[in-house]
């Protein structure tokens, strides 16, 4: 009975496992088939890149429009050694960052410049998908992002309010326009500091924080040639090199002294746990790196608070411009928001954060100026953990799967009057747009998925309270003779073109 049983138990055995292997097989047989998305054609070692350097449009984005209409919502490109897959779609986005988030939530390898700046990568934007993202992130956002320690937060908000309010003023007495993006820069970024490290710094301190930052900012981009051909780029563009590694040792000769300050504070507030409100770097200091079981070098908790500083800065800043550019083109969305704080808040009385909830007009202005300007027009380039069939096509593991933002923002089949600056299209009455795109993508500023931006809600807090105050104490027109122009140029982020002057006066109360 028992050697019937055997045998029985063997010979089905068998049956499952040919059926494996040639269900196996024949989906390898499948995949032979397919191809990654069609494209340009290739130049092998260059690929594309003569391409596009030939093209009579030098904007990606424009090039993506057109190569849309030939070849569909899914377009490879040859840039580099690995191919770039640019999805178009809402509905494709979805599938892949939702649907399928686990295959599309990792990173293309790092490039050799920001090796450099990232320590191979330990940071949360590139780390690889897998147990130290999950740690970092998840410290990010049960830490410092919890709305509990937000919330802790409030008077650093009022402080950089005071500081932005008393610099507006100064134009007002003046007479002088102001030019805003510099302000809302400053503004942002002491808001930042004080959450990175906890304190107040002075000014002087400040600025050489965003000195060391920008300069490695704003000049990644002229070190994006090393990337192509790292080995034989240190050869041929040894200054380049060195460059680099010097706004390397400048951003850790002003940073590391105020992290080691830090640390040595934390220590000594050990005793006193009430009287300490935890910063970003206090959450770093004892963290260990999975499989390793050691805590974070000085450089890899620098790296962490630099990726915190940029990643809530000019995004946060470039976006806050974009609404008041829109605010003085548009008066009387201005004015409409206005008798709504009001509305709200009496005359002299402080808006306070929770009163920004009583505010469905301010959320729609801000939604609406994230959908028609969002600060970057692509998220940063997704991966595919191994080899994905998708809509037909091949996603390469180590191909870099991009989503273009603005376009999907600005989608006729979508939007009505899309070019329009129309905050009332967040108004329907009993829906609360979901932002998140979890159930569907009408627009993904911030992202979606996974790698959804773990700032998302301080973002929108930022926009919200800021664009509040600024609306409630002063009147915002344009330069006389001068319209908004609107156009707009890529920096770190998507900016005006021309950025926004205006005259500003004191509401009178």
């Amino acid at each position: 009975m028992a050697l019937w049983f055997v045998l029985l138990f063997s010979l089905c055995l068998c049956i499952v496992l040919k059926s494996f292997i040639h269900l196996l097989s024949h989906k390898k047989s499948e995949q032979s088939k397919l191809s990654v998305p069609p494209g340009p054609l290739k130049v092998p070692l260059i690929g594309s890149f003569l391409w596009l350097r030939s093209s009579s449009r030098s904007k990606i984005e424009l090039i993506l429009r057109d190569l849309r209409h030939k070849y569909g919502p899914i377009i490879t490109l040859h840039i580099g050694p690995n191919p770039a897959i640019f999805i178009t779609d809402h509905s494709l986005a979805h599938r892949a960052l939702v649907e399928n988030g686990a295959f599309f939530a990792d990173r293309p390898p790092a490039a050799s410049p920001s090796r450099v700046v990232n320590n191979n990568p330990l940071n949360i934007n590139s780390a690889t998908y897998g147990p130290l993202w999950r740690l970092l992130r998840r410290n990010l956002t049960s830490e410092i992002l919890h709305p509990s320690r937000v919330k802790s937060y409030c008077h650093a908000r009022k402080w950089v309010l005071q500081i932005l309010i008393e610099q507006l003023r100064y134009h007002v007495e003046s007479g002088v326009p102001v030019r805003v993006i510099d302000h809302f820069q400053y503004a942002m970024f002491c808001l930042l500091v004080v959450m990175c490290f906890g304190e107040k710094l002075d000014e002087k301190v400040i600025r050489e924080i965003e000195d060391a930052q920008r300069t490695l900012l704003v000049n990644m981009r002229k070190y994006a040639v090393l990337a192509f051909f790292p080995r034989l780029g240190r050869i041929i563009f040894r200054k380049r090199w060195h460059q680099l590694f010097e706004m390397r040792r400048k951003q850790e000769s002003v940073l590391f002294p105020i992290i080691r300050a830090r640390r040595e504070l934390k220590e000594k507030k050990q005793d006193n746990p009430d009287e300490f409100i935890v910063s970003y770097a206090d959450t770093l200091f004892d963290l260990k790196i999975p499989d390793e079981g050691r805590k974070l070098t000085e450089q890899e908790i620098m790296t962490l608070c630099s990726e915190f500083l940029n990643g809530g800065t000019d995004t946060t800043a470039t976006a806050l411009q974009w609404i008041m550019a829109n605010l003085v083109k548009h008066q009387g969305i201005q004015e409409k928001l206005y008798s709504e704080i009001e509305g709200v808040v009496s005359s002299g009385e402080e808006i306070r954060e929770e009163d920004l909830q009583k505010m469905p007009y301010l959320k729609a202005v801000v939604l609406e100026g994230l959908r028609r300007h969002p600060p970057t027009h692509f998220v940063l380039p997704h991966a595919v953990t191994e080899d994905v069939v998708f809509d037909g096509h091949i996603i390469p593991k180590k191909a870099a799967v991009n989503f273009m933002v603005a376009e999907m923002g600005l989608d006729p089949k979508v939007w009505n009057d899309p070019m329009e600056f129309k905050p009332e299209r967040f108004l329907r009455e009993g829906e609360v747009f979901d932002i998140t795109g979890s159930k569907e993508i009408k627009m993904m500023p911030f992202g979606v998925g996974r790698r959804i931006c773990p700032g998302l809600g301080l973002a929108l807090l930022h926009l919200e309270y800021f664009v509040a105050n600024l609306i409630r104490d002063f009147k915002w027109t344009a330069v006389d003779g001068d319209d908004v122009d609107l156009s707009e140029k890529q920096e770190f982020t998507i900016v005006m073109k021309n950025p926004l002057q205006a005259n500003i006066s004191l509401r009178v109360k």
